[in-house]
């Protein structure tokens, strides 16, 4: 009989590539999403199969799953700026309510459950790079300290339970990752970026540029997860590509991808953003056998096509990512 996973955001980015990889794995897939920042349309190809249902549902309230239940992935959350400035307290709530919810679902289940953190939890960081063993530099009551905060509870409590249940737990620290079924112009980077080229405008670029970040393909963080969630390791490991490049020189890396020929226009820089960004991945390496293996350029090539398809009605639906009351005064 098929193992039962429930995963939460399915219907996001990483939880429908995550639905992808246990489906073809030969899993019982449970995805659930409130649709707040999920699409169906990342997940509508599963609806006709045998092993995968879909719940709408909010999992800040009372998360009620029949049957057995072997392993839960908690990806339910707003994940860029645009996303988690517009709805802080459901931000703050699925990280702190639907986190309890969930860690109680698996105790009641006796099921392993994986908890989505992030590299956020290191905060605008003073060591560089960020391995698991750095506490971070957190503003806890700047704007984006509902996300920051949110995943850093999640940890907290999740550990709790780990420890004062003896629960099976594994905790994933995700660094940017990027690829198809990302939003376009969410706040994040990439699809920020290349909608703008494909719109023919200028490419935004808040601060001076020289802000770094470390960008990993969707297919090697989804690979890294997997292995994490049936490894023995419980305490928080970084998933993320350490190859890293500063703004400036990644905005003219998509001028060159699109064939387009932008300019660069520069924009305070948001309260907190963090100035360096970049995984020390020697856990995932030694522990997992994990490292990634797609090229920023093959990434990018596919995840430009994917983008490059959409219709032109998705393509002028602009999400502004604008920070002007949060610009540090």
């Amino acid at each position: 009989m098929a193992k039962r996973v429930l995963i939460t955001g399915a219907a996001g980015f990483l939880g429908s590539h995550l639905c992808d990889k246990f489906i073809a794995n030969g899993f019982y897939v449970i995805g659930m999403d409130n649709l707040i920042t999920g699409d169906l349309k990342n997940i509508e190809h599963l609806f006709g199969l045998e092993n995968f249902e879909f719940h709408h549902h909010d999992v800040t309230k009372f998360v009620h799953i029949g049957g057995d239940l072997d392993y839960i992935l908690h990806f339910a959350s707003p994940a860029s700026p645009i996303d988690y400035l517009k709805i802080p307290i459901q931000t703050l709530k699925v990280g702190s309510l639907g986190t309890h919810n969930l860690l109680g679902l698996a105790k009641e289940k006796d099921a392993r459950i994986l908890i989505a953190s992030t590299s956020e939890v290191y905060g605008d960081p003073l060591v560089h790079p960020q391995s698991e063993e750095y506490f971070g530099n957190v503003n806890t009551i700047s704007p984006r300290g509902v996300y920051d905060e949110a995943k850093r509870f999640q940890e907290s409590i999740t550990m709790a339970y780990h420890r004062f249940h003896r629960l099976e737990t594994r905790i994933v620290r995700i660094f940017n990752t990027y690829g198809p079924r990302m939003r376009l112009n969410d706040g994040r980077v990439i699809p920020a970026f290349i909608g703008q080229a494909l719109r023919g405008e200028n490419l935004t670029i808040f601060g001076d540029g020289s802000q770094t970040r470390s960008f990993c393909y969707v297919d090697d963080q989804i690979d890294g997860i997997y292995k994490l969630l049936f490894s023995d390791y419980t305490n928080p490991i970084n998933i993320g590509n350490p190859h890293e490049i500063t703004i400036k020189e990644f905005a003219q890396e998509i001028v060159n991808l699109t064939g387009t020929n932008q300019k660069m226009i520069f924009k305070e820089l948001p309260q907190d953003d963090p100035k360096q960004r970049k995984p020390d991945i020697t856990k995932a390496k030694n522990i997992l056998n994990w490292e990634p293996k797609v090229s920023r350029e093959e990434g990018m090539k596919k995840t430009y096509e994917y983008f490059k398809a959409l219709s032109p009605q998705e393509l002028e639906k602009k999400e502004h990512k604008d920070f002007s009351n949060h610009i540090r005064k």
